[in-house]
C-alpha cells in the first residue's frame, strides 16, 4: 500500500485502508496541542470577510515582538510556515541544498517544485557545505522530536558564513526537556521559521512566521503575495499569541504526560523513542497491520514511509489528553497481545 498522506487526514487514512470510521475517531496523528487554549474568541466575522486584511500584520508583529523578543522590523507573518518555506525555495533551487533528514516532507516538495535535486544528510559532519548553498533543518526535529541546541546550530552557521541555513522551529514552544533555548538575535545566515498554528491549535487558520535579518526580510517580502495573510488568521493568532500564560502550562503538562504516556504504552509492549516536545516515534514491525489494527479501534497514528532513514519502520505518535493517551495505550496493548498470540 502507498502512503501519501500527512498526519491530520484521518478520513482520508479509514478511505485509503478501507476500513469504515468509527463514530469517535482519535487522531495521534496531528501534532496539536492539546492544552486547553484561552477561551472567548469571538471576531466580527462580517468585518473580517468584507476588508481586506492588515498587509503588513502590524498588530500580530507586536504581539510576536515581545513574546520572541525581536524587533518588528526582523518578523514578516506568513501564511503558515509552507508560504515561507516555498518563497525560500524560490531563491535557493538554483543552488546545492542540503536537508538534514529526517524531516519535514515540504523542503523537499518546495525545492522539488522550482526543479531543485536537494542531496540528503544525516549531520552536520556529514557534507561540507558550499559557499552559495542553503541547509534545511527541522528543529525540534518532525518526525522524531530530536532538538539540537542553539549554541551547535550558531557554531556550524558561523563556520560557514557564506551558507544560508533555514531552520524551522514549528515545535520550539513545546519543548519540556532541559535544553539550551538562546534568546533570538538576528544573524546573517539564520532565517527561522516558526509557525502559531500548532502551538495555538489554529491550524485552519494558517499563520506563522520569520524571524531574520532586514536584508532576507526584504528578499522573502519581494515575493510574498499581497494579503496572503487572511483577517481571520490575523485576528486567531493574535487573539491565541496574547494568552501569556500558555507555553508555561504546555511545557508543564507535557513534561508530565510524555514519560507517563511512554511507559504505558512501554509496559503496553510498544517501544518508543525519547523526545523533547509533544510527540514521539513508536517502533513497530509491521507499519501497515499495527495502523489498519488502531484504525478499527478508532485511534490514528502517523506512518513514517516518506521519511527517509524511517521509511515505515517507526510511527508517529501525538500525545492528546490523559484519557485520550489511555484510550491508545489499551489498543496498543490489545494488538501486542494478539501478536504474542499469534506468533508474530
Amino acid at each position: 500500500m502507498e502512503f501519501r498522506l500527512h498526519g491530520a487526514n484521518p478520513l482520508k487514512l479509514y478511505e485509503l485502508f478501507g476500513v469504515t470510521p468509527p463514530e469517535k475517531i482519535y487522531d495521534f496523528s496531528t501534532n496539536i496541542n492539546a492544552v486547553p487554549q484561552r477561551e472567548g474568541f469571538c471576531p466580527d466575522l462580517r468585518s473580517i470577510t468584507e476588508d481586506y486584511p492588515d498587509d503588513d500584520c502590524v498588530r500580530l508583529r507586536g504581539i510576536l515582538s515581545v513574546k520572541y523578543g525581536a524587533e518588528k522590523e526582523n518578523i514578516l507573518i506568513t501564511s503558515g510556515s509552507n508560504e515561507a518555506i516555498y518563497i525560500i525555495a524560490s531563491y535557493a533551487a538554483g543552488r546545492e541544498n542540503y536537508i538534514l533528514q529526517p524531516a519535514y516532507g515540504e523542503y523537499l516538495r518546495a525545492l522539488s517544485a522550482f526543479g531543485a535535486r536537494p542531496r540528503n544528510i544525516s549531520g552536520f559532519g556529514e557534507a561540507s557545505f558550499a559557499d552559495g548553498s542553503t541547509v534545511w533543518i527541522c528543529n525540534p526535529c518532525n518526525p522524531t522530536g530530536a532538538f539540537i541546541s542553539d549554541s551547535e546550530i550558531y557554531r556550524t552557521a558561523e563556520a560557514y558564513p557564506d551558507v544560508t541555513f533555514v531552520i524551522e522551529e514549528a515545535y520550539r514552544d513545546f519543548i519540556w526537556t532541559e535544553e539550551e533555548l538562546l534568546p533570538f538575535s538576528p544573524r546573517r545566515n539564520i532565517i527561522r521559521l516558526r509557525s502559531l498554528t500548532k502551538i495555538y491549535d489554529i491550524c485552519g487558520a494558517r499563520a506563522g512566521c520569520v524571524l531574520a535579518d532586514e536584508r532576507a526580510m526584504a528578499s522573502l517580502k519581494l515575493r510574498q503575495p499581497s494579503w496572503s495573510v487572511s483577517g481571520f488568521a490575523q485576528e486567531a493568532a493574535a487573539f491565541f499569541a496574547s494568552d501569556a500564560g500558555l507555553i508555561e502550562r504546555t511545557k508543564k503538562y507535557y513534561s508530565r504526560e510524555i514519560p507517563r504516556f511512554r511507559d504505558a504504552l512501554a509496559a503496553a509492549g510498544l517501544e518508543t523513542l525519547p523526545t523533547s516536545v509533544n510527540f514521539f516515534l513508536a517502533k513497530v514491525g509491521d507499519d501497515e497491520g499495527f495502523i489498519r489494527f488502531l484504525l478499527e479501534r478508532g485511534c490514528v497514528v502517523r506512518h513514517t514511509r516518506n521519511f527517509p532513514g524511517l521509511d515505515g519502520r517507526f510511527v508517529r505518535i501525538a500525545a492528546r489528553s490523559g484519557r485520550e493517551n489511555d484510550i491508545l495505550v489499551s489498543a496498543v496493548r490489545e494488538y501486542c497481545n494478539s501478536c504474542r498470540t499469534s506468533g508474530k
